[in-house]
């Protein structure tokens, strides 16, 4: 680490405490040769990631995506703001986790559904209608009576 004011490499660590976010470390040194304090910042570096569309392409992952198509399918029904955010962390988290640098964007939107299914039936069927991209109302009943089967069910076990 060089020093702002003299460019000298050498320097050491006077105090070193974590950043609000729980995610940094900042730290207090001096500089060996002119004795000056200065503030440095460290973080994790990550490995950004990648999601396969589906004719191919590549983007770099935005969670603002997943997020506000989740809000969008949770308008008018009682999911909070706070229950989305879970969700997607939920998500980032199994993302992140699963060690691959390139997620196909399949593989993000069952996610999204797996976990809408388990939050409000209402959500789920509207993220599925747009990601399913359904073609008439007969694949989109069939997507309905599957949720009903499924709700049945999990009330008998």
């Amino acid at each position: 680490m060089k020093c702002p004011y003299c460019e000298n490499t050498e320097s050491k660590v006077i105090d070193s405490r974590p950043v609000d976010d729980g995610n940094s470390i900042r730290r207090r040194r001096e500089c060996l040769a002119c004795t000056r304090r200065f503030t440095t910042y460290e973080q994790i570096e990550s490995v950004p990631l990648v999601v396969i569309k589906k004719d191919g392409k590549r983007q770099v992952y935005n969670r603002q995506k997943i997020f506000s198509g989740i809000l969008r399918a949770c308008e008018k029904t009682p999911v909070t703001v706070a229950q989305i955010e879970n969700v997607v962390q939920d998500i980032e988290a199994e993302l992140f986790n699963s060690m691959d640098s390139e997620i196909p964007a399949s593989y993000i939107g069952n996610l999204v559904m797996d976990r809408l299914k388990k939050l409000d039936a209402i959500a789920y069927v509207r993220f599925a209608s747009v990601y399913r991209e359904f073609k008439d109302v007969s694949t989109f009943m069939e997507e309905i009576n599957g949720l009903i089967q499924s709700s049945k069910q999990d009330k008998t076990e």
